[in-house]
């Protein structure tokens, strides 16, 4: 049993180092300009496509004041990217359980909370701010613009 958690454990560790790798070297071909998820690929590179997104500075991360004033003055959508185990001992308010396990697959219901509107702000958190912040990467490069990563659940206040 321990064998296996260790081998659990260095998946894990594989898989988020190649997922934090594939955005660096995705940003990396990327000028300042330009961000990631607006860059246009040879699916969507041509003259009849419509013009990009205009393009919104990321929101900071880890400012509780910035989630609370999103929520409260803008309706934000707050994410919670924990296991359900997790979300059922206890969630911010209003708080919606996609698990980032399953965000890539569930991109649909997101677009549903946030009327399919991807300007609309919305605010991640997890158990310490690790899922999030791969949550907010994935949710960018799906091409929501106002994301903010919380961090762990105790900095809501």
């Amino acid at each position: 049993m321990l064998k296996m958690n260790s081998i659990l454990t260095l998946r894990r560790t594989v898989v988020g180092l190649a997922l934090v790798g594939v955005a660096s070297l995705t940003a990396a071909g990327c000028s300042e300009s330009t961000p990631a998820s607006a860059a246009p690929t040879a699916s969507t590179a041509s003259p009849s496509a419509a013009a990009p997104a205009s393009k919104v500075a990321p929101l900071p991360d880890r400012d509780p004041a910035l989630a609370k004033r999103l929520v409260e003055e803008e309706h934000a959508v707050i994410l919670d990217v924990r296991t359900p185990g997790e979300f059922s001992t206890g969630a911010i308010p209003g708080a919606v359980n996609i698990p980032v396990q399953e965000l890539g697959r569930r991109m649909d219901e997101v677009s549903k909370l946030v009327g399919a509107d991807k300007g609309h702000a919305i605010v991640v958190y997890c158990r310490s701010g690790r899922r999030s912040g791969i949550a907010k990467e994935m949710l960018q490069e799906a091409g929501y613009q106002r994301v903010t990563n919380l961090g762990p659940k105790e900095n809501w206040r």
